[in-house]
């Protein structure tokens, strides 16, 4: 089989990074063999599986191709597929098929669990079988559909002569089903259709929670590469144009780049000027003039008049492709948080395998029967499945997420809250995240027959500044004045007459932290400043941090005058100017000296800092890609939420720490009786039910625990 990958060379010697998308990887478990086994190939340096998007990246010398590395691969149990014609984008279908598969197997454990309630309460005789039956009739359908995910993936492990988590379980059910069965048929006193159903009913509680969040995790590059301009008008040498799509453009290539319209490509400027919105790249909320010469990058917005760009990097060669690679290898180091769960998986298939068996086995010594060794195996089985485990992390983490949720802080990856515990470093960008990001104009100054005259002029540009300045003008119940030729000089301003004489909005330049037009009316200027105010709660915000034991300080793409001020003012340590590459650089220093960063960002260039930080927040006026990219968004406002969110995820890992050990504390007791007989199938189900809701109702305690913390 000719596997499918994608290479890309390494500028810094001679390995190359083949990647290969792997669907069969389900859990920690197949991370571990995965990059534990290819590791011990001849001539591969790294491995590196990126649980989300179920791709393998193996950093190899050239000498081993592709094949080889594909046939290891499927030596453990892994087939390769073809590279998606868009491999950074999500797919929820795994998702899906989890929560109809636990619906199916809710409706199946309520309806299973009347029916054995009547059992319970002395029905005897036909009425017993009777409902034996009944329950056979609901459970095996729901057995076989809800039972799925953990039967295909078992079946795979065996396949491949290796075992999963999903092996015991799949026996278990499996036994549990078919005692069930034969007790049914021969008209014996127990069946166990309920322990089947309601092992599974748990079971894909916790997969589907975890499911769901995985989800997330890859959007935020798809969106990113989904903000570059879709297509070009292509100029000929002729003369002629042609529109075409932005994967068939060429570096060379001549484009026209209308007002309005988004670049598909980075390139030069070969004619013309205009003021390009650049935010996207740059977090820059003020527009950036560009005239013959100067670059532009894709993704970025025309403002004003025509461009024809000649274009220099296009697809895969773009800033904003950069960013997403930067973004996408920055993820992959993220899934090394499931390590101690893959040890977890290592020990506990083959325990549980061995107690099981060796409870069978001294049961048939001792003389009960193969029957009733047969049914303590089971039990064991049963009451050994980790639910409350498997749910002591997820529903910790559902509960603050939903107690956050209400604060106005939407948490997208549950893991989040364990990084979001440790963090002890908070870099913060400026613009739109300490500041709101909406330029608002000074106009107090201003006379009644300036706001009307500056309203008439402001009101027919698309400038952001001229749009910030008309809303502030229309909150002050402002109406226009009537003007006559009235007209937009790009790079310049706007222009009209008013009674006769000549008035104008003009760029003036920008000075320290200040940005400012000037009204000119007839010759009488009039200077409006513009300010980007602070988040009404920074200050605030910060010392909560500081109390929190969280150093915070500025990391921002903006001006060195403009982020100083800020820092002056809430007395932090600043950094200006900074591009994608320089805030990954200072994160990587921040890691190697052991810290661990939060990053609170919002522009496109903050990026792949968000997704390299051990933890990150956007403000919910960010583009779609930091918000994708984040790992929480907190809407208004208010910067709050940011030292809110680290002190419930404080508050979380102590609920989630708390869960683990009832976990533990519950199998060092249960098993034992298991072992002893002492246990059916039956209180097995309902011992691990009740363990699991021990763990849910501890959980709940978060629901309290979203109150703001005293700075």
């Amino acid at each position: 089989m000719n596997a499918p990958t994608e290479i890309i060379a390494d500028d810094k010697s001679r390995l190359i990074d083949t990647r290969l998308t792997a669907p069969g990887i389900r859990c920690a478990g197949c991370i571990g063999k995965i990059e534990r086994d290819l590791s011990e190939l001849d001539g591969v340096e790294s491995v590196r599986v990126n649980f989300s998007a179920k791709r393998v990246a193996v950093l190899h010398d050239p000498a081993i191709g592709e094949e080889h590395l594909a046939a290891a691969l499927r030596e453990l149990g892994f087939e390769s597929q073809p590279v998606a014609d868009n491999p950074l984008g999500t797919d929820d279908a795994e998702s899906k098929k989890l929560l109809r598969a636990l619906a199916v197997a809710g409706f199946g454990m309520m309806n299973v669990m009347l029916l054995s309630v009547s059992i319970w309460s002395g029905a005897e005789g036909a009425t017993r079988e009777l409902f034996h039956w009944l329950s056979a009739v609901i459970a095996l359908p729901v057995i076989a559909y809800s039972g799925r995910p953990f039967f295909a993936s078992a079946l795979m492990a065996l396949r491949y002569r290796r075992t999963n988590m999903d092996v015991p379980i799949s026996i278990g059910v499996l036994l549990a089903t078919g005692l069930s069965l034969y007790e049914t048929a021969t008209g014996g006193g127990h069946a166990y259709f309920e322990s089947a159903v309601m092992l599974l009913f748990f079971l894909l509680s916790g997969r589907a929670l975890d499911a769901s969040m995985r989800t997330r995790t890859r959007a935020g590059i798809g969106a990113l590469l989904g903000s570059m301009g879709k297509s070009a008008t292509v100029i000929a040498p002729d003369g002629s144009t042609a529109r075409l799509p932005a994967d068939e453009l060429e570096p060379g290539m001549l484009v026209m780049v209308a007002a309005g319209e988004a670049l598909a490509a980075d390139g030069e400027v070969d004619e013309g000027s205009s003021a390009i919105d650049n935010s996207m790249l740059t977090g820059e909320s003020a527009p950036e003039n560009v005239s013959k010469g100067s670059l532009v990058h894709a993704g970025a917005i025309n403002l004003g008049a025509p461009l024809r760009i000649r274009l220099t990097r296009t697809t895969s060669d773009t800033a904003i492709a950069e960013i997403a690679r930067l973004m996408d290898e920055a993820g992959q180091s993220r899934s090394r948080y499931v390590r101690i769960a893959d040890r977890a998986s290592r020990l506990y298939a083959p325990a549980v395998h061995t107690l099981s068996l060796l409870a069978f086995i001294g049961w048939m010594i001792a003389g009960t029967g193969w029957h009733q060794s047969l049914v303590i195996a089971i039990a064991v089985l049963i009451i050994t499945c980790p639910c409350a485990m498997g749910l002591a992390v997820p529903a910790a983490q559902v509960v603050a997420s939903g107690a956050l949720l209400k604060r106005g802080l939407l948490v997208k990856d549950g893991s989040a809250l364990e990084r979001l515990a440790e963090c002890d470093t908070a870099l913060l960008d400026k613009t739109g995240t300490l500041t709101l990001g909406e330029p608002r104009p000074d106009i107090y100054a201003l006379g009644s027959d300036d706001r009307a005259i500056a309203l008439a002029l402001a009101q027919t540009s698309r400038h952001p500044l001229s749009r910030g300045l008309t809303s502030a003008l229309r909150e002050c119940d402002t109406k226009p004045e009537r003007l006559e030729c009235v007209r937009e000089i790009e790079g310049c301003g706007v222009t009209g007459n008013w009674d006769g004489r000549e008035v104008a909005l003009e760029r003036t330049s920008r000075s320290g932290t200040e940005i400012s037009v000037s009204l000119r009316v007839d010759g009488r200027s009039q200077l409006i400043v513009f300010e980007d105010p602070m988040r009404p709660d920074a200050s605030k915000t910060v010392a909560a941090l500081k109390t929190l034991g969280i150093k915070p300080s500025i990391l921002s793409g903006d001006r060195s005058g403009a982020v100083q001020a800020v820092a002056n003012e809430l007395q932090l340590d600043a950094q200006a100017g900074a591009t994608p590459q320089d805030k990954l650089r200072a994160l990587e220093l921040l890691k190697r000296s052991g810290r661990k960063p939060l990053m609170i960002g919002d522009g496109l260039n903050d990026g792949p800092a968000l997704a390299a930080a051990h933890a990150s927040i956007a403000p919910g006026n960010a583009s779609d890609v930091s918000q994708q990219a984040a790992d929480a968004v907190f809407i208004g406002r208010n910067l709050m939420p940011v030292a809110l969110a680290v002190q419930v995820a404080r508050r979380t890992m102590k609920i989630v720490r708390q869960n683990l050990g009832f976990s533990v504390l519950y199998n060092v007791c249960a098993v034992p009786l298991a072992l002893f007989g002492f246990v059916t199938p039956l209180i097995a189900a309902i011992a691990m039910s009740i363990s699991s809701l021990v763990v849910v109702a501890n959980s709940l305690r978060l629901a309290r625990s979203a109150k703001e913390p005293s700075a």
